[in-house]
């Protein structure tokens, strides 16, 4: 009988590089592309050398998976990033780490961006005081992220807390444990991008989305 292998492992075999989908077991020997570092199937040997093309969407594919994010919400956000007068492929980047799932996680409220999501998206985190439910929404400078003051949501975030969860980012700020707070002091730029994914070609992005 085949052994069951997660489909979010499989993605990560799949595309040969860690994705990071899976929180703290990433970072352990249990991490998929740890214990068997290629691609899922019996004829796996016989896949040949991909394409110039082929290069620059495996990068957007890449960065879609990492952060979550689906085709035509990626369609959006790179009209977005195309349409400022900055750099085209470091908008793109600083607009994903923009996301409030993306700030939720990376705040250390929850272990990777599926768990912020669903924490969003079921109500336990209030954006400047108001409920929000809404994971793609994109962050301003001076934004206050707070957790609710209900045992569950409390429950949930201090129990990942707890777990010395990454050190926060430059742009952001974690404000209080109780309830658990942050804000956004200002922008992200590229430096401030998650360092697993530090080494993404944007500019193989951009080529790939400008066809």
């Amino acid at each position: 009988m085949a052994r069951h292998i997660d489909p979010v492992c499989r993605l990560c075999r799949r595309e040969g590089i860690k994705l990071y989908l899976k929180g703290s077991r990433c970072d352990s020997p249990k991490c998929a592309i740890e214990r068997r570092n290629q691609a899922p199937g019996m004829h796996w040997q016989r896949r040949g050398k991909p394409s110039e093309y082929g290069l620059r969407l495996r990068e957007k594919q890449k960065l879609k998976r990492f952060y979550g994010v689906l085709e035509r919400q990626f369609r959006r956000y790179f009209e977005l990033a195309s349409r400022s007068p900055e750099n085209t492929g470091e908008m793109l980047l600083t607009i994903m780490e923009r996301r409030l799932d993306n700030v939720v996680h990376r705040l250390g409220f929850a272990p990777n961006r599926a768990a912020a999501r669903q924490l969003v998206s079921h109500g336990h985190v209030q954006l400047n005081g108001r409920a929000c439910n809404i994971p793609s929404l994109l962050l301003k400078a001076g934004d206050t992220v707070t957790v609710k003051s209900r045992p569950r949501s409390l429950q949930l975030v201090k129990l990942h807390l707890q777990e010395n969860p990454p050190p926060v980012p430059d742009f952001l700020e974690r404000l209080g444990n109780d309830p658990p707070e942050g804000r956004m002091t200002r922008l992200p730029t590229r430096g401030d991008v998650d360092p697993r994914i530090q080494d993404i070609r944007e500019q193989l992005i951009i080529e790939v989305c400008s066809r």
